[in-house]
């Protein structure tokens, strides 16, 4: 009986060895994933920025183009003698300069 014993003890700890190690693997390198992902979700990458920094200039060159619209055909009618079409015309101008500023100027090659 106490060879029987032995023997179960015995296969038990050769079976489990493997299973042991590999959790205390799984123990010592958590805190090492749990922090690159933590760092991974924290930062941004330069492509990530670049892409949303991309979609503020379309988004804003859109808002200028429809302002830059607006304020011509205002102008047209502020020409014609529209006093309202005036006053609109000024607060088209003053949206259209305070977009301005973040705008990046482009090179002009010619």
């Amino acid at each position: 009986m106490r060879c029987i014993a032995s023997l179960f003890v015995l296969c038990s700890a050769l079976l489990l060895s493997g299973c042991i190690a590999k959790t205390a693997l799984d123990v010592v390198t958590a805190p090492v994933k749990i922090i690159s992902k933590a760092a991974d979700v924290a930062t941004t990458s330069q492509s990530e920025s670049d892409e949303k920094r991309g979609r503020e200039l379309r988004k804003r060159e859109e808002e200028l183009g429809k302002l830059d619209r607006k304020r011509k055909k205002l102008a047209d009618k502020c020409f014609s003698g529209d006093r309202s079409s005036c006053r609109d015309l000024d607060e088209v101008e003053a949206e259209i300069l305070a977009l301005s500023p973040g705008m990046p100027v482009e090179p002009n090659y010619n």
